[in-house]
């Protein structure tokens, strides 16, 4: 979920900044393709995760409902009260 956060920092590498020493101007132009490739990779990157967490679950699922408990108990109880 975290991943999510830095989306908007993702986003503002889209922002690409240009200076024209001629005409002391700055001029900030937004690429949508940059962006939208960025927007991608964070969900790709989030779907990949749940993905290892869901597989992870199972597994260990699997091994926890394969696993055999032996308990052994003493019934003969003798007390040694005078």
């Amino acid at each position: 979920m975290r991943i999510i956060f830095a989306l908007p920092l993702l986003l503002l590498g889209a922002c690409q900044v240009s200076k024209d020493d001629a005409n002391n101007t700055v001029s900030v132009t937004y690429n949508e393709e940059v962006a939208a490739n960025a927007a991608a990779d964070v969900t790709n990157t989030a779907e990949n995760i749940a993905s290892d967490i869901g597989n992870d679950v199972g597994r260990t699922t699997d091994k926890v409902q394969n696993s055999d408990v032996d308990v052994n108990v003493n019934r003969d109880v003798q007390t040694n009260n005078p």
